[in-house]
């Protein structure tokens, strides 16, 4: 669990709090964290010189910890600090240093190591700080980030100054959430935690863990394995992609329940034609996918609420997220229910369930205390929200930023949840088959090619 916490500032200051009562030393946990750093630092530096820009706090601290590791190795190592340690551990750390210190400009270097802020970096950063960041953005050499980049708040992933890319971010103790929420995500490069020993708490946001998915069972049939209705609505193709990423992703039956004709459909695909109240009085089906395709009219209205009456395990998603009001849900658990919304689709949730909040975090924790439902607010960062906790994610590839892409996600979604009945690991579950997917199918794929990899990305959680 301690490798998989994704811990607020005041989370981490308490975890560290907590480790000092029981007997440890601010000293010993700074030493643990820059030794552990150091061990990553001289594996990138490969022998070549490294530059430590230290700040005035404990990152400063750590970094001199690491420089003092690096020159003990034998590492030509350069610091360079705009102002002296204002704690006494940091003090303590830099009078263990035994190598040069420079107040001046940034020597060149084939590494770069900043440790000006850590965590709990609220306030823009100006003056020599940002003129050091600036000089090392325009550096050629590797960068690392020690614990989150300076520049960047640590509960947001905001910038609060020069921007700098990473090519590694080593993060101490524990994950902070700027590690999994942009903009600052994209600028950190590959990320690695050093363990310092201390405990996390149980109720703590954690990463993601790869689902282990599991083959039907030796005398499984179509409907055990779920029967999956996807509600078709005014626009074919959105309905289309979800199903044909719905069939490949472990239901057992998918259907489309539509009263339009769709000669492109595959024939693999039943679709059902009769009137919507009639079609899903199918007692058989596990679960049901609304949104994609569906309209915004008063007839998808009305589409949404039969759908809503049946009391099943529901996706909702795209237009079905803009209909959705709290008449909808009356005397109805919204815990059947997942939602799939982007930045806007969030946003219009948020405004019909009174649910606003400072960022994405907050906004999906709201709707899901407000409506029950279970919430991906997705996105290159996404967060997942739920009775089980808040989930985060590694960044999926960036092709998936086209168009259809999050209708193969809602129908992952849909098929997992017919297979299982239970929302949040369905989500879960279909991140990782859509990042998968995405990275299956290369660079510049349609999301009709998107929903034919979710079959080999399958194998991969089997």
């Amino acid at each position: 669990m301690s490798s998989q916490a994704v811990l607020t500032v005041d989370q981490m200051r308490a975890a560290e709090q907590a480790a000092m009562g029981a007997g440890v030393s601010e000293m010993e946990l700074m030493q643990r964290a820059g030794e552990g750093a150091a061990q990553w630092v001289a594996r990138m530096a490969g022998g070549r010189s490294v530059c430590v820009l230290c700040g005035p706090g404990n990152n400063g601290g750590d970094g001199y910890v690491i420089a003092e590791s690096l020159r003990k190795r034998g590492l030509e190592v350069a610091v360079v600090t705009p102002k002296e340690p204002g704690s006494e551990t940091a003090r303590t750390a830099r009078t263990h240093y035994k190598g040069e210190i420079s107040t001046g400009a940034l020597p060149e270097a084939c590494v770069y190591v900043d440790c000006l802020f850590g965590y709990g970096l609220s306030r823009k950063v100006e003056g020599d700080f940002a003129s050091l960041l600036s000089s090392m953005r325009s550096a050629s050499g590797y960068k690392i980030a020690i614990d989150v980049p300076s520049s960047i708040a640590s509960e947001t992933g905001e910038l609060l100054g020069p921007e700098v890319g990473y090519d590694l971010t080593i993060a101490l103790g524990a994950w902070k959430r700027a590690h999994f929420t942009m903009p600052a995500m994209a600028r950190m490069g590959v990320k690695r935690l050093v363990d310092i020993g201390i405990e996390m708490p149980d109720d703590a946001p954690r990463m993601s863990s790869p689902p282990k998915l599991t083959p039907p069972a030796a005398d499984a049939h179509k409907y055990r394995r779920g029967l999956l209705a996807i509600v078709a609505g005014e626009m074919p193709g959105a309905p289309l992609l979800a199903a044909e990423a719905a069939m490949r992703s472990g239901a057992g039956y998918a259907k489309l329940l539509s009263e339009h004709s769709h000669p492109d459909a595959p024939a693999e695909l039943v679709i059902d034609g009769a009137l919507l109240p009639d079609a899903l009085g199918d007692e058989r089906i596990g679960a049901l996918l609304v949104g994609p395709g569906l309209g915004r009219s008063e007839n998808a209205r009305e589409r949404l609420e039969t759908v809503l009456s049946t009391g099943k395990p529901i996706v909702l998603d795209a237009d079905a997220l803009h209909l959705l009001d709290h008449s909808m849900l009356d005397g109805r658990s919204g815990t059947k229910i997942a939602v799939t919304p982007h930045e806007g689709e969030l946003a219009a949730l948020c405004k019909t369930f009174g649910a606003d909040g400072d960022d994405k975090i907050a906004r999906a924790k709201r709707l899901h205390a407000a409506s029950g439902m279970t919430v991906l607010a997705k996105g290159p960062d996404s967060v997942l929200v739920g009775t089980d906790g808040i989930r985060f994610f590694e960044q999926g590839s960036s092709w998936l930023s086209a168009a259809g892409t999050g209708d193969v996600l809602a129908g992952i979604a849909a098929s997992r949840l017919a297979a299982h009945g239970e929302p949040q690991r369905a989500l879960e579950e279909a991140v990782w088959l859509h990042h998968e997917a995405a990275r299956l199918a290369g660079p510049a794929f349609t999301a009709g090619q998107l929903a034919h990899a979710v079959k080999p990305a399958m194998e991969t959680f089997l």
